[in-house]
Formats: C-alpha cells, structure tokens, sequence
C-alpha cells in the first residue's frame, strides 16, 4: 500500500497550531505505519529537512514539489493526477483538486465564519470554497473536536457518518530552557508574577479583553503581576498596539514575539494564570499544555473549550471582562481553589496523546484503503 501525506505544514522553522498538529501526527504516525510505503509531499519554498528532527523509518521518502504558486491545487494536484497513491491524508483543511478516492482530510475549524472581520474578502472566499470542496472530495473528514463536527454539519451540510472526531495530542517532552536565559534576551522585563498568553495576537483572540482584564487587576486589587503576549501578531495589530501604548500599565505588558517550543514551555510552568478566553478556537491545544505544566487556565465557556478542558479550568465568557477578572482574582487569591483547578487539569490532559491520534488515523487509512 502507497500512502501519501501532504507534509507541507509540518517541516517549517515556526510552528503554529496547524503546523503543529501536521508535525506531531506525521511525527507518530512512523510507528503506525512503519510497514506500509509512505511518500511525504514537502513544497521547498517553505520545507525544509532540517526542520524535521526526526529519522523516517527506510520505506518512507520525501518528494519535495516545486511549484511558483497555488502549490496544493496546481503542484499537489498534477502528483495526484500522474502519480496517485492509493491514499493520500491533508492534515491541514485543504484536499487537491485532483486526488486518489481514498483521501482523508482534517479540519481544525470555521474561524473566519464565526470571526469574519478578521479575514479578507478574498480569504473568507477561498476557505469556505476549499473546505467545502474539501469535505465533499475526501472519503472521510477528521474532526479535531465535537464542535469543529458540529460546525460542519450545521453550516456545510457534511454528513455526520462522514466525520470522525480524532483528537489532538499533547507533546510528552520536557524542554530544559532556563526562565533566566529568557529573562536576559528581554532585557530583564519578564520576571515572576506573571499572566501569560500564548498563541497569535490578533482580535479574535480577544487580546485587548486580556489586556483591559489585566489593567483592572491592577488597578483594583494592586497586583503586582505582568502580562506577557507571546506570539506574532495577526488581525487588529494596529489595534492591539495602541490599547497597549495607552495603557497605565504598559510598563507591565510584554510583548515577547514568537517563542520557541523551550521558551514556551519554560513560560507556561512559571506563569500563575494562562489566559485564553478566546473567541472561537477548533481545538484549543495552547490549553492542554498549560494544564500539563501545572498552571490554571482561565478560558472561554464556548466553542470547543469546555469540550477540551474538562472540569479542569476556568469558564468564562470571554465577553465579561468582569467575569475574567473575577476568575483571575480567585485563582491567585485562594491557593485551595488553585490547587483544585490544578489538580483536574493535569487529570484531564490523560485524555489526549498524540500516539492514539496517530493510531486513529493510520487506521483510518487502512480502512479506507481496504475498501476500495
């Protein structure tokens, strides 16, 4: 059997949720198909091996596509005319149009459908064209949540047979970065107490709420905490920016730009809150990590959030700031409450690994491919 694996999101130097998702399902995804003749499809403009970091195992290769543009619909899409596998997975939304029957796709989530101002015209265009053609293409749709399932059914029609829900994973691995080697690339600014925020800064992620949550803290309470944003900035820099300029307390707020996989880990164990009362996420992964650190997460009580954190966190309506505030404030004013929200949230990270993500879909592969 030949599979096929769309790998162009996952070999790139800074890695974001989907980027992430394809590198970690493609990374355990060697041991479940170990056996079967694999060839992963990498695009060089942004591809590169070193970024890999891991041995393939001797029947996998890669085939690097050169293409100018549209390097899925064009340079994907003549591999599958002239070349097909007998199954080709996308971990990443979108399916070529020319494709092998036995194709599996995963959608992540509909945020420009339900965050629209934070996408283009043309974006929004080109989304729900291809997921919908996506979905309709593929043999079967991976899900990452039971709300990502239900979002493509109320809105695209995607028959509920044709979806499985497959959840992410969270990384088992313990990165050693000193919080004082970070302390020092940003010149001293990031000391404990702090709030973090980890993912990209832009409205949808309700950053300016964080940072009026933030700003009422201090001012009512007198913290003495930071807010760290980590991450690069995406829809309402501009925006963003200047709630930050104008802030009493923009002494206090970080801005620490991308972070690495060990600055982030480093980050995440030392903060007192991880904040994400986001407004849409399909998945959520930011979360998990947070939980397995051991630190409480203030998160949204919508999408697919309360899904993904269990008991083990916060809920909020990431529209009160009131409410956020509030749940901040108790988490770092009773040290019990603390402690409990801790304890269900390392209990709840026990659902998810990336090896039964990998096993889940491998499976899926050989199944659709024994039934062609």
């Amino acid at each position: 059997m030949l599979i096929g694996i769309d790998a162009s999101r996952a070999f790139v130097k800074n890695k974001t949720g989907i980027e992430e998702y394809s590198y970690q399902v493609i990374k355990h995804l060697r041991d479940e198909l170990k056996n079967e003749q694999v060839i992963l499809y990498l695009n060089p403009k942004i591809n590169r091996k070193e970024h890999m970091n891991f041995d393939l195992p001797e029947n996998w290769e890669l085939k690097f596509l050169r293409a100018p543009i549209f390097w899925t619909q064009v340079r994907l899409s003549l591999e599958m005319l002239f070349s097909s596998p007998d199954a080709l997975f996308v971990p990443a939304h979108t399916v070529p149009i020319f494709h092998p029957k036995n194709t599996i796709v995963t959608i992540h989530g509909l945020e420009y459908e339900f965050c629209p101002k934070a996408y283009s015209f043309w974006q929004k265009l080109y989304m729900r064209w291809s997921i919908k053609k996506s979905c309709q293409w593929a043999r079967k749709v991976i899900a990452v949540s039971k709300n990502t399932k239900k979002d493509l059914m109320k809105l695209y029609k995607v028959p509920e047979e044709k979806i499985e829900v497959i959840y992410e994973g969270i990384s088992e691995n313990n990165f050693q970065f000193s919080i004082f080697n970070f302390q020092k690339i940003f010149n001293d600014k990031i000391f404990k107490p702090y709030f973090l925020f980890v993912g990209r800064l832009e409205e949808r992620k309700n950053i300016c709420g964080m940072i009026k949550t933030f700003e009422i803290l201090k001012s009512k309470y007198n913290i003495s905490h930071k807010l760290i944003l980590a991450g690069k900035f995406g829809y309402g820099e501009n925006h963003i920016k200047y709630k930050i300029a104008n802030s009493k307390y923009k002494e206090d707020i970080v801005l620490a730009g991308y972070v690495s996989d060990g600055e982030k880990w480093e980050l995440l164990k030392n903060a007192d809150v991880f904040l994400f009362p986001t407004f849409y996420e399909g998945f959520g992964l930011p979360i998990l990590e947070a939980q397995r650190v051991g630190t409480p997460v203030v998160t949204s009580n919508i999408s697919s959030m309360p899904e993904v954190t269990g008991v083990g966190a916060v809920l909020v309506d990431p529209k009160d700031i009131n409410a956020v505030t509030e749940a901040v404030y108790k988490l770092i004013s009773d040290e019990s409450y603390k402690n409990d929200i801790i304890e269900k949230g390392l209990e709840n990270v026990k659902r998810f690994s990336w090896e039964r993500c990998a096993s889940s879909i491998a499976q899926m592969l050989i199944v659709a491919n024994d039934k062609n």
